[in-house]
């Protein structure tokens, strides 16, 4: 694997999720395998989970690592090519990407959209020149339009607390996932849930899961990110029988970057939780409480949101295991 972005860079998500739940059962077997390899972490946005988790994962596996906050410690990068750097720009990606390319046998690169412009935020040239100009394998920590280790991260807690009994899922019983939008006070990336909704469509195709996502009206994602999905603009329709609720908030696709109005009763709380098949509750974190979703929840038992975030070590783990076999 040189370049982890989306689920379209894996070919076998299930052998992907059975690598990372394999190293989280024995975190230290490939402790050689990143021998004098150097990771580097490019963060252009604050990060935690991202952050930590990642650079845990290649410690694991004998990887140096090196961490550059661009927004703080380096220069105001250029991505245009063709102009007179006669402004706040100090250094064109071309050669930044190069350099970092020099110094690291792979590299994650964290960047946010800026939510002004849809078609200059999912054309993803920042993220594309990045990969383009570094000449190493690269791995998402998050883009404009997505975040992978996230979402796989979701699909390997989804995985191991299925809980369909195992009689029911060889006769083809799976359990039901609803993506849930969640208020807000600011217009947030559609990145979690476009990556949520990729994962969650791929593996619904291979059989692992039914996949709903609930919205209010206006707050559609891209139909490229929701092949197969269930959509539905009613909260408790969409989670009756639900066995997991995925909770996450994000601005409109249509009217790009924007919060619409929307009618009340969009809150995940113990009222809600009732109309579902006692499910399991999940976060990507960082979360608003009692705002997204209620602390009722987030204290209660339902709650998957740090159990998911510990899941966010194996899953980079899991691609760092898999890019480093092919660089050895």
């Amino acid at each position: 694997m040189k370049l982890f972005s989306s689920v379209h860079d894996v070919a076998d998500i299930k052998q992907l999720v059975s690598s990372a739940l394999a190293l989280k059962a024995s975190p230290y077997a490939y402790g050689d395998l990143g021998k004098n390899k150097t990771l580097g972490l490019v963060f252009m946005n604050p990060s935690l989970r991202t952050r930590l988790s990642t650079q845990k994962a290649a410690l694991n596996l004998g990887m140096n690592v090196m961490v550059m906050n661009m927004d703080k410690e380096g220069w105001a990068l250029e991505t245009q090519d063709g102009i007179v750097m006669n402004g706040t720009t100090v250094e064109h990606i071309r050669e930044a990407a190069a350099v970092m390319g020099e110094y690291c046998d792979i590299l994650g690169l964290r960047s946010f959209p800026k939510l002004q412009n849809r078609d200059e935020d999912y054309n993803e040239e920042f993220f594309n020149k990045f990969v383009k100009f570094c000449g190493v394998p690269v791995v998402s920590l998050e883009s404009a339009t997505r975040h992978p280790l996230q979402s796989l991260a979701d699909l390997i807690t989804i995985t191991e607390t299925n809980p369909v009994p195992i009689a029911d899922r060889a006769k083809g019983i799976v359990p039901k996932v609803v993506l849930a939008w969640a208020p807000h006070i600011k217009p947030l990336p559609q990145a979690v849930p476009n990556s949520f909704a990729e994962w969650m469509s791929r593996a619904q195709q291979e059989g692992m899961l039914d996949f709903t996502i609930a919205q209010p009206a206006g707050f559609e994602l891209a139909e490229s990110f929701t092949p197969g999905a269930k959509i539905s603009h009613n909260l408790d329709e969409a989670i009756a029988n639900a066995d997991y609720v995925y909770v996450k908030n994000w601005s409109s696709y249509k009217e790009y970057g924007q919060i619409l109005p929307f009618p009340d009763g969009w809150m995940m709380d113990n009222e809600k939780l009732k109309l579902t098949n006692n499910a399991k509750v999940m976060h990507c974190l960082p979360v608003r409480r009692d705002l997204e979703l209620a602390s009722e929840i987030l204290d209660g038992p339902n709650s998957l949101v740090i159990h998911e975030a510990g899941n966010r070590l194996w899953s980079a783990q899991a691609v760092l295991k898999a890019m480093l076999e092919e660089i050895k």
